[in-house]
Order: structure tokens, then C-alpha cells, then sequence
């Protein structure tokens, strides 16, 4: 699996409203040209609300951890 770049992750997740779902998060970062790995780390994710960039990048990375 592909790594996350945090930066990148936090670029295409500019203007997010606070707490987030999961698909709310895919839908913005796809919207906004996130690359593939960044919407697959997304995508795998758990499914729940996310209260903040810090949270959905400890989020992300971790699923995308080897």
C-alpha cells in the first residue's frame, strides 16, 4: 500500500467543517485533487466522525502503516 504524505493529506482537506464523516472527508479530497494514495488512506479509514485535521491524519497514517 501506498504512503500517505501528511502535507498533502492536510492540502486537500482545506475548508473542511469540523466534525467530519469518513465520506464527507473522500468526497472533499477528491473534489479538491487529492492524489490516489491520499483518497485509498482516506478510504480506509474507520468509518466515523472525525473532530479534526490532526485526528484524520493519525487516522490515515496509521491505516496505512506496513
Amino acid at each position: 500500500m501506498a504512503k500517505t504524505n501528511p502535507i498533502e493529506l492536510q492540502k486537500c482537506l482545506k475548508g473542511v467543517d469540523y466534525p467530519a464523516s469518513k465520506d464527507a472527508l473522500v468526497d472533499h479530497a477528491k473534489k479538491h485533487g487529492a492524489k490516489k494514495d491520499t483518497i485509498d488512506a482516506l478510504s480506509a479509514m474507520p468509518g466515523k466522525e472525525y473532530d479534526s485535521p490532526a485526528a484524520v491524519t493519525k487516522a490515515a497514517v496509521k491505516e496505512n502503516k506496513t
